[in-house]
């Protein structure tokens, strides 16, 4: 890709940066970010890849990307597109992502964090005790039959709600209530389904965590107060997705997607970028595929937060209820949906990027339908995470849809390196916050000077309308993958 012409970039506000339509693609690039952040990202991949995800068949609207936008397989991460299947659009493994539902849950308290420094260090240890992390991690004593891991395909986090872990008020404040329509579970091979076998309630590796944490600072108090994130009360964020099932799934349909690009003649600018046609039988297989493994990680998540409130009642000796440990919300990143935008039908590609619907959305939880969709951006282990709310104007200019993080700076590669000859352990001790990890080389690849600063990222995305600021949280403690 790089020894493509350069790319004309037009700077249309303060922050938005359009790519005009050339070359090849059909319709124009849109990048939310600051003047550093472009200037950081001059040249980059990334930018590139926002460019060909606009050469793809049926594409509407523009190709966006977001203020965290940095480089990934096909599709940026950090990149939104919709495609329009009446005018030829496509479906597109790069355009979700090896980890499908990759996705953030939050949980709320009534705990003052004062309260709970006494026995946090003892807390982190229960959970790394309790909740398997790290590379191909998997519960020893938890194993699902064949048929479990087919119920949990079809049912998501329901699945698990049904077995007692959480309650049906869980569901009412997760995306599609947790568990997508049209899984096909026989569209998971069986070597995916044998993955997922021991891997349900379990953080993973990569960048994935649970966070301990509390509420640092608001910006719109009546919204905060709706979502239940008074200033100084505990909250605990789970970042993870569907695990090594997930991963195959993505992997089994990319072989599939290859054949059906060359089978219906579509022309890629990047392999990466295999797809099919959106009525195609592979479209229709992988979707089934795609949206069992969402509902795994819908389950995934469900469970880890039981393990959660487990840890917090067994420390506080209060049940999790009475320290007011709802949901807050549970949203994914990675996925492909289909949604009515401007009267027509779309399916809409979400890589590293989430859902900001506006107040009165007909999709939203009854609970928040007149505030908007609560949104969670994830920062660095060090610094800060931020909840916001949908807006008109993300519906109108991105799909409905917002940036999902800080955004990587340095690849996993370099950041390890840079850490080689420090003591995280004492520099995070330092800071106030206790971590446990499966390995402190993964503590290593997410050093915070790996990351965009999360507070620059979401003043974009606030100042540009494309999400509002409600509340700031605080890292306290961290379990790592």
């Amino acid at each position: 890709m790089s020894d493509q012409p350069a790319l004309e970039l037009r700077r249309l506000d303060e922050f938005r940066w359009l790519i005009p339509r050339q070359g090849r693609m059909r319709v124009d690039g849109l990048i939310f970010a600051s003047e550093a952040m472009m200037h950081e990202l001059h040249g980059d991949e990334a930018v590139r890849q926002v460019a060909n995800v606009a050469c793809l068949p049926g594409i509407t609207g523009r190709s966006i990307g977001m203020p965290d936008i940095h480089w990934g397989y096909g599709f940026a991460i950090g990149g939104v597109a919709a495609f329009d299947a009446e005018q030829g659009g496509v479906v597109s493994p790069g355009g979700v992502g090896y980890d499908i539902n990759c996705g953030v849950r939050l949980l709320r308290s009534r705990i003052d964090a004062t309260t709970l420094e006494p026995v946090l260090p003892r807390l982190m240890d229960r959970l790394l005790r309790d909740i398997p992390a790290g590379v191909g991690a998997g519960h020893e004593h938890f194993r699902l039959s064949d048929e479990d891991v087919r119920s949990v395909l079809r049912e998501g986090a329901g699945w698990a709600v049904s077995r007692g872990f959480g309650t049906a008020a869980d569901l009412e404040h997760i995306e599609a209530g947790g568990r997508l329509p049209d899984a096909d579970p026989d569209a998971v091979s069986e070597r995916a389904r044998k993955r997922g076998r021991d891997q349900l309630g379990t953080v993973g590796s990569g960048n994935h965590f649970i966070e301990i944490g509390c509420v640092d600072q608001v910006f719109d108090a009546a919204a905060a107060d709706r979502l239940g994130l008074a200033p100084g009360t505990v909250t605990v964020l789970i970042h993870s997705g569907s695990r090594g099932l997930g991963y195959q799934v993505c992997d089994d349909s990319l072989v599939i997607m290859q054949q059906a690009a060359r089978t219906y003649g579509i022309e890629l600018p990047d392999r990466q970028l295999a797809c099919a046609p959106l009525h195609s039988p592979e479209a229709t297989h992988y979707f089934g595929a795609m949206n069992a493994a969402a509902n795994y990680a819908f389950a995934n998540r469900q469970m880890m937060a039981h393990r959660v409130r487990e840890a917090f009642e067994q420390e506080l000796r209060l049940s999790w209820s009475d320290l007011g440990m709802g949901l807050v919300y549970d949203v994914a990143h990675n996925i492909a949906k289909w949604e009515t935008h401007d009267g027509r039908r779309l399916c809409v590609h979400r890589k590293g990027a989430t859902r900001a619907f506006p107040p009165g959305h007909a999709e939203l939880a009854p609970a928040y339908r007149d505030l908007g969709q609560p949104v969670l951006i994830p920062g660095d282990m060090a610094r800060y995470s931020f909840v916001l709310l949908g807006t008109e104007r993300a519906y109108r200019e991105t799909f409905g849809s917002t940036c999902h993080g800080a955004g990587r700076r340095m690849s996993r590669t370099k950041a390890k390196r840079s850490a080689r000859d420090r003591n995280l352990h004492a520099e995070f001790r330092a800071l106030g916050i206790e971590v446990r990890a499966s390995s402190f080389a993964t503590v290593a690849e997410e050093i915070p000077e790996a990351y965009k600063d999360v507070a620059d990222v979401v003043d974009v995305v606030d100042r540009a309308g494309i999400g509002r600021k409600v509340a700031r949280l605080r890292p306290l403690g961290v379990l790592k993958g």
